[in-house]
């Protein structure tokens, strides 16, 4: 086991409960030749997903059975992805399965699932809930402080933030840099499959009917070998564009309720098998989302003891799908790099400092995941 000077144990904090977050817990849990104390703290009051469903993809697959819960996780097997005009609801291209090997596919899964499949992977008592983060202060002979809304005051020697696209580790961090409305609005939802089964076209794969100003998306999230059909659902995910710059609609929301008039008048010109797949949707099961993005950011870290991952790392327009991938890549390569430094400075000297060690941690991993997010 790795010494370290003054403290024996490396103490982490990891702030939002989202599929970075709880990542990063569990690879940080089981690192077996560093003393590391994680604590994860949410601001809600319980741990639950907000949206439909996500999709999971190579990358996400070899993740999951890094942290040792891929089997937990199953879904709707995209093997046809359908590209369709949704005025008139004309095929314009088609897709079929990956060649990769079955296990590693893609698949579209309930977002309540792989939250599940992650919680139950992270040790008793790290998660620690209804714990709004207020600000951060820097200690300069080492280590935060950390205030929470409730009153509360945490010490870390890392700040991990999690905490998505309004990060306030973000914000510490970087206090100039900025988000706004991209213009777009995203309403999803997830409806019975039997619902909308008698609709031609719309509930036997995977598609997307394209507008002149947005889209609507139709996927099941459910594996039927596994799943009674009576039991399948299937996610209706629709978008909307403005013109951000003239676009005069307070927006500042995540996942708030809608009604289906407000989502359904945005799409009267479509297709009449999307008009009535989306009158098919349970009446107040609609959430919207204001999508909001920034400038990419030149380093993912600050003070040698905050760093960022998922989106608070990349807060961009889009994650092209892959999302929870990348931040559940984020957590993995950020734990991997604190077992390599320490344990390559405790073989070399008997005594160092945290600050040392965490230095050369965020270089390494900025240097890993800086470049893969300026490609994206």
């Amino acid at each position: 086991m790795v010494q370290l000077q003054d403290d024996n144990t490396l103490h982490v904090a990891i702030i939002g409960g989202g599929p970075g977050g709880l990542a990063t817990a569990i690879a940080l849990s089981a690192l077996s030749n560093v003393q590391v104390h994680v604590t994860l703290y949410e601001k809600a009051r319980e741990l639950r997903e907000i949206g439909a469903g996500l999709n999971i993809g190579y990358n996400s697959w070899r993740c999951l059975e890094l942290l040792g819960a891929r089997h937990e996780v199953n879904g709707h097997l995209v093997d046809e992805v359908q590209q369709r005009n949704g005025l008139d609801g004309n095929l314009l291209a088609k897709r079929g399965p990956s060649n990769l090997p079955l296990k590693y596919q893609s698949r579209r899964v309930r977002r309540t699932r792989l939250q599940k499949a992650l919680i139950n992977q992270v040790p008793a008592g790290i998660i620690q809930l209804r714990k709004e983060l207020l600000s951060i202060e820097n200690i300069p002979e080492g280590g935060a402080n950390l205030y929470f809304s409730d009153g509360t005051q945490v010490v870390a020697d890392l700040v991990v933030g999690g905490d998505g696209i309004r990060s306030v580790v973000r914000q510490t961090a970087f206090p100039e840099h900025t988000i706004k409305f991209t213009g777009t609005t995203i309403w999803r939802t997830l409806v019975p499959l039997s619902s909308i089964s008698h609709i031609p076209d719309v509930p036997t794969c995977t598609s997307w009917w394209h507008g002149t100003a947005g889209h609507v998306y139709f996927s099941p999230v459910d594996d039927p070998s596994e799943i009674d059909p009576e039991k399948q659902d299937i996610e209706i995910s629709s978008r909307f564009l403005v013109d951000p710059e003239t676009d005069k609609v307070r927006r500042w929301s995540w996942g708030i309720d809608t009604t289906n008039e407000h989502v359904e008048a945005h799409f009267t010109n479509y297709d009449t098998r999307v008009k009535e797949a989306l009158a098919k949707v349970p009446k107040d099961s609609w959430k919207e989302f204001s999508a909001f993005a920034g400038p990419r950011l030149n380093e993912l870290h600050a003070w040698n003891k905050l760093v960022l991952i998922g989106d608070a790392s990349h807060p961009l327009t889009g994650a092209f799908g892959s999302g929870a991938a990348f931040a559940m890549e984020d957590g993995w390569i950020l734990a991997q790099s604190i077992e390599y430094v320490f344990s390559a400075l405790a073989s070399k000297q008997s005594s160092f400092s945290k600050q040392d060690g965490l230095q050369k941690v965020l270089n390494i991993f900025d240097t890993i995941r800086s470049p893969y997010y300026a490609r994206m």
